[in-house]
Order: structure tokens, then C-alpha cells, then sequence
């Protein structure tokens, strides 16, 4: 396994709509805190967004996990897609129903742009069920590389139909 040279900071995007939702969204906080060379900092509450592509499918169960990591981000990402596997994640349609997905968004102040991996993630800035719960673990500072500052990004867009989850 290659190791970043030092921990960085990472966020990672949690998502799922297949069975129980919340349940694959905190065992996947779990194992993803279990991986060596991974510490988690700070987990976000849980939040219910619309689907992104076809909505004939349930609802999604987001949140942002941050990480401190010595795994460098293409190996990072190669542990996340084996908890995806764990949890029967199935890659049939493009924006399908998942019962779970996990996404790099940030790899500490990084730009990566590698076939498999694109770092920030493209659609970070688009997606309120990602800025919304990825402002509730980072600081008030953060700036996405590439991009502009958090608070300007969740400025520019609204929460629409996005909800905290009581649990």
C-alpha cells in the first residue's frame, strides 16, 4: 500500500438510497475510520436530498466525513471502492440507485485530474447535498482549490430541497 509522505486532510462524500440508507451511511463512517493510516476528525449529520439523474428512485442519505490520511489519493480511493463493494454496490446505471457511494472530494489543497480520480470532485460545487454537510466538518476558511471559497460555493447554491436527518 503506498502512504501519502505525511497525513493529510481529506473529505470524503458518503451517499446511499438502496435498503437501509442510514445504516450503510454509518457502517461505511466505521470502516472507512478502520482503514490504516486513516483518523477520522469530524463526521456531519445526515441529511435527505432528491436524486441526482433519473427520479424514479428513493431519496438519498448524504454526509461528509473528514479525515486526517497518510494514504495517498488514488489508494484512498481504491479502499472506498472496496467498502462500496462490501456494501453491493453495483455500477449499472450512470446516477442509479446505490446502496452506497463514496466520493473524494478533497485530498487536503490538491488538484488531481487522473483517469480514475478528479480531485476536487467535478460536482462539488453543485451539489448542496455535498457543500451543506462538507461546511458542517470544515473550517469556515476552507477554499476548494480550483474554485472559490466555501461560504461564496454555498452562497451560490441553495439548499432546495435538502433536510437534516434526526436520528
Amino acid at each position: 500500500m503506498t502512504l501519502a509522505k505525511s497525513a493529510v486532510e481529506a473529505y470524503i462524500g458518503l451517499g446511499s438510497n438502496l435498503e437501509d440508507s442510514v445504516d450503510h451511511v454509518n457502517r461505511a463512517r466505521q470502516e472507512i475510520a478502520a482503514l490504516p493510516g486513516v483518523v477520522e476528525i469530524a463526521f456531519s449529520p445526515l441529511y435527505r436530498s432528491l436524486p441526482v439523474g433519473p427520479q424514479d428512485q428513493p431519496d438519498y442519505v448524504n454526509a461528509v466525513l473528514r479525515i486526517s490520511t497518510e494514504l495517498g489519493p488514488l489508494v484512498l480511493l481504491r479502499q472506498l471502492q472496496q467498502i462500496e463493494n462490501q456494501h453491493g454496490r453495483l455500477r449499472n446505471v450512470r446516477w442509479g440507485a446505490r446502496t452506497l457511494d463514496l466520493d473524494v472530494l478533497l485530498y487536503a489543497q490538491q488538484r488531481i485530474n487522473e483517469p480514475d480520480l478528479i480531485v476536487p470532485h467535478p460536482e462539488l460545487s453543485k451539489r448542496a447535498f455535498v457543500l451543506y454537510p462538507l461546511a458542517d466538518v470544515a473550517s469556515s476558511d476552507l477554499t476548494i482549490p480550483g474554485l472559490d471559497s466555501l461560504p461564496q460555493l454555498l452562497a451560490a447554491c441553495p439548499p432546495g430541497g435538502l433536510r437534516k436527518i434526526a436520528v
